[in-house]
């Protein structure tokens, strides 16, 4: 298993309960309808999302975008106080947010156009990612989203028949995303970072 997600807590909680209950320096855990869930990922899947962080963190300094990458932070549900969510890469906006209510005390995201970018990498809860969180980041307009699917873990609709490795660049149009599909040696390409110069194949090659 690339990364076991299970229930934490019996007690159902709100974003705010589980906000104040987050054990700081003790692990990662996102909220899912009420459900507190700690995320425990693999070597590999800290190695993908290391790259990328490492890759996207090298275009911020060079092109001096007022952008950051927090160690951790949670993204609120848009029309709901009973989720949470928690990507492996997210980058923010350093002059959008001051005006987050929530950032400074609890790390939290409310404001979708204060994220310039959010990665998930796909494990064995793929259906997540490719349905549950891009319909909550499209309807909260995070500009750019990633699914990083390095083993081919996804369904054949997605991913095809044989599966393979596929990297979805979800980039937001009129309030919809455009979907673009990359795999093998093709540069993976991103309205966010323009000059990233990555391919697919290199990324997976990290997760094998």
């Amino acid at each position: 298993m690339l990364v076991q997600e299970q229930p934490t807590q019996s007690k159902q909680m709100t974003l705010d309960e589980f906000l104040d209950w987050y054990p700081e320096g003790e692990g990662r855990f996102e909220l899912q309808d009420e459900t507190v869930i700690e995320i425990q990922a693999t070597g590999t899947h800290e190695k993908v999302g290391g790259l990328l962080a490492i890759e996207v963190g090298v275009e911020i300094k060079r092109l001096t975008l007022p952008y950051f990458i927090p160690r951790q932070g949670i993204i609120k549900a848009i029309d709901s106080d009973k989720s949470g969510y928690s990507p492996d890469v997210m980058v923010l906006d350093w002059q959008q947010i001051e005006t987050e209510p929530m950032w400074k005390k609890r790390s939290t995201i409310t404001r979708g156009e204060n994220i310039r970018l959010v990665i998930e990498i796909v494990s064995t809860n793929w259906p997540n990612d490719y349905l549950i969180n891009l319909a909550e980041y499209e309807k909260l307009a995070i500009h750019e989203y990633w699914i990083v699917d390095y083993l081919g873990l996804g369904g054949r609709r997605y991913i095809g028949n044989p599966k393979q490795p596929t990297i979805y660049v979800n980039q937001l149009v009129d309030g919809e995303y455009i979907v673009n599909q990359f795999r093998g040696d093709d540069v993976v390409r991103s309205l966010a970072f323009p000059d990233l110069n990555l391919t697919a194949e290199q990324i997976f090659q990290v997760g094998q």
